[in-house]
């Protein structure tokens, strides 16, 4: 078993590209995976890839030229 990367709430924050209320918050609601060590709150690294997956939206597939709008 590989051990993820344990990371901060303000370093998961930048990956996610917002600040650091919207992980705490994630946390909060238990809307993503954490890891408590003492007082602290840590995110494993494959959570947050897993959260981006799961929230990631595909492209449309392309219209049909002629097609009315």
């Amino acid at each position: 078993m590989s051990m993820d990367r344990l990371m901060s709430v303000e370093a998961a924050a930048e990956i996610l590209g917002t600040s650091a209320r919207f992980p705490r918050r994630l946390i909060a609601e238990r809307r993503i995976r954490f890891v408590r060590v003492g007082s602290h709150v840590r995110i494993p690294e494959s959570a947050i890839t897993e959260y981006i997956e799961a929230w990631t939206v595909p492209p449309l597939a392309p219209r049909r030229a002629g097609w009315a709008a």
